[in-house]
This record gives structure tokens, sequence and C-alpha cells, in this order.
């Protein structure tokens, strides 16, 4: 099904976007994305809400705007958001605010090139819509963190009509290190990314209780897991989180917990409709729940190791232990689906 295709420097050389390009979500992930671009001689137009984020973002080579429509007299509009809710909300817009969205105020044939980790369900529906209002859609979520960001090495998972896939391919080959190309559905893109990250943090859950297992039965989790990295387990997912779980190396960002949970019941709202259980998902679920409950909303997934360990009966080692960090507690945490985007 899907077709890979390599960055190469000789694709690399095929030229820079032609136009401006708007970009809407300015999170570490979507701030290093964007200055890559800018970095690379791309004209940005970054939407910010805070009058205050515009001077960080002048420094990184972009044109911050705290008006929305500037972006629409943008070729290709990129966002890089949270939810489902604060993409529809950029498309859509707000009646109550007096604000158009993307499909009130894309010009035609431009572009709305989604690549945040959304449903779907959502994805059908804003192809459908920028369709009906002469526009394109691409959705290109990315495997990766604000490191890879950084240095180019996301993985991008493309769906979308072939000429409009041709349009945004040199924003490719900036972003990422390798674009994987899964048809001219959107939804597809979304459902992959979603599929990819259940098994992240499955994985993340067993890695969790193994280190945790031996620990308790005084193993070395390092040495476990330099051993499970030079057999059978020589895997990049390791490489990216076996060492912060064996090595009790739990921080804040990357994909907190919020964000990990959102997520999983993305998946399982996929499972359920196609008809299909998945009962490790819906523990793991759980977990992310149980992190939140503890205080743990600004860590990263990886924390899931932490739970395994506290529920162990273990305590982090010395130095190594989220105590000192202050996180919101549940409570005071606002929900995803109620942050304003516009």
């Amino acid at each position: 099904m899907a077709n890979a295709e390599a960055n190469s420097g000789a694709s690399r050389r095929r030229g820079l976007h032609a136009g401006r390009i708007g970009f809407i979500g300015l999170g570490r992930m979507g701030t290093a994305m964007a200055a890559n671009l800018a970095a690379a001689g791309q004209d940005v137009v970054a939407y910010v809400r805070r009058p205050e984020q515009k001077r960080v973002l002048a420094a990184l080579g972009l044109e911050p705007t705290t008006t929305f429509s500037d972006l629409f007299e943008c070729e290709l509009v990129i966002s890089m958001l949270p939810d489902d809710a604060a993409v529809q909300q950029i498309a859509f817009g707000r009646r109550d605010l007096g604000i158009a969205g993307l499909l009130m105020g894309l010009m035609p044939r431009a572009i709305h090139l989604s690549m945040s980790t959304i449903s779907s369900t959502t994805a059908s529906q804003l192809a459908s819509e920028h369709a009906r209002n002469g526009q394109s859609y691409v959705a290109a979520p990315v495997f990766g963190n604000p490191d890879a960001a950084k240095t180019r090495q996301l993985f991008v998972i493309a769906a979308g009509a072939p000429p409009e896939l041709a349009r945004c391919q040199p924003i490719f080959d900036l972003l990422g290190q390798h674009t994987f190309t899964v048809g001219s559905t959107p939804a597809t893109a979304n459902l992959i990314k979603l599929a990819g990250n259940a098994m992240i943090a499955a994985n993340l859950e067993i890695l969790g209780e193994i280190c945790a297992l031996a620990r308790k039965r005084g193993l070395d989790a390092e040495e476990l897991l330099a051993i499970m990295t030079g057999t059978m387990f020589g895997s990049r997912f390791l490489q990216v989180y076996g060492s912060k779980i064996a090595g009790q190396q739990y921080r804040t960002g990357g994909l907190v917990f919020p964000l990990a949970l959102k997520d999983m019941r993305l998946v399982l709202q996929e499972a359920e409709q196609a008809g299909v259980p998945m009962p490790t998902l819906s523990v793991v679920r759980d977990r992310f729940i149980t992190g939140i409950a503890r205080g743990y909303s600004e860590l990263d997934w990886s924390a899931l190791g932490l739970l395994a360990s506290e529920e162990a009966g273990l305590s982090v080692a010395p130095g190594k232990s989220p105590a000192n960090t202050k996180f919101e507690s549940p409570t005071q945490q606002e929900p995803l689906h109620a942050r304003s985007t516009l």
C-alpha cells in the first residue's frame, strides 16, 4: 500500500515550494518545523494568538502575525495542532468571534496541509469540506519528537490527491528524512499514524513492566536493555525510549500524557467502529489516565515506566525523580478541547 520515497540530495535540490506558507500551531514541534522552512528560504507566515510570542518567532526568520486572515493570502497553510477540535476550529472558524476559518478564507486551489495527529473521521470531513470550497486538503502526520523536528529527521506519512502531494513534496523534503506516500485518501495517513502511536504506547508499557521486574529482582535494567537491543530487539523504538525507562530519565515535554491519552482514545474509537477488540490498548489507555491522576500530565509518555515502577513498590533513583518538578494537577489542567486556537 505504501510507496516509500526516501529523501535524497537530489530531491532536496528540486526547489522550494512556490509562494508563501502559512503555519498554525507553534508549539515545540511546530516551531522547529516552521523554523526549518524559514532557514531553507521559505517565506513563512506564523500565526500566534499571543503578541509576546512574535519576537521569538521573528528571530527564527518567521513572519509572525496575530491576525488570522493574514493566512488567507498563502497558497499553502500547514496546521500542527494537538487535537481534532483545534483543527476543526481553524478550519471552520469561530462565528461567536466573527473569525472566518480556512474553509471560508483560503483562495481557490490553496492547500490545507494538516500534519496533526487527528481522527480519520475528522480528516475525511475536512477533505470533503475543502473540496466543496475549491481548495485542497493533504494529510501528512509525522513520526518523531521535537528533537527530530529540529534536525529534520521526521518521518512523514502523506496522503492526498497526487497533484497536491507533488506540490507539498518540497515541504516534506525540508522537514523529514523520509516520506511515505499512502494513497489519495487523507484519512489513511491519520489511521496509520494512530496505529503507530498505539504500537509505541503498548511497547512503552511492557518495557516499563520489564524494567520494573529487572530492578525488583536485583538486575541492572540498563544492562538488560543492552542485551535486548544487541540481540532480538535492536529497534529505533528502544534506541529512543529504552534508555529513558531503563535509566529512569523521566522528563517533561515530548508527547505528554494528555496527548497520548487522546491518541489512545482515537485508536479505540477506530477499533470500535471497525469491530476490532483491542484489550491491550484499553489497558494502556487506563495507564495514561492513572498517570494524569497522579499529577504527571506534563511528563513524556515514556513515564509509563515510572508508573510500572511505582506499582511494583520501587522508587525512582536519587536525582532522577520527577517529584521536584511542579506539574499541573488534573483539576488545574485545561482540557485539550477547551483550548482556543483562534
